[in-house]
């Protein structure tokens, strides 16, 4: 039973490739300080892939 993938290979790519980042402590917010969270740099990878076009699930909106 074959399943639809929710992240496309390039939007993982992208998402391990900002994590290699955040690992070597060279990945920065928008504000220009480093991040220190795990769970903001994965936001941050999935907000890029999200910009590049890359299939990415949509945001979870607050009611």
């Amino acid at each position: 039973m074959a399943t639809e993938k929710k992240y496309s290979d390039k939007a993982q790519k992208k998402v391990g490739k900002v994590m290699h980042e955040f690992k070597e402590g060279t990945l920065k917010s928008g504000s220009g300080k480093k991040v220190t969270s795990k769970k903001q740099a994965v936001a941050i990878g999935i907000s890029e892939a999200r910009d590049k076009g890359l299939k990415v699930p949509k945001e979870k909106k607050s009611k």
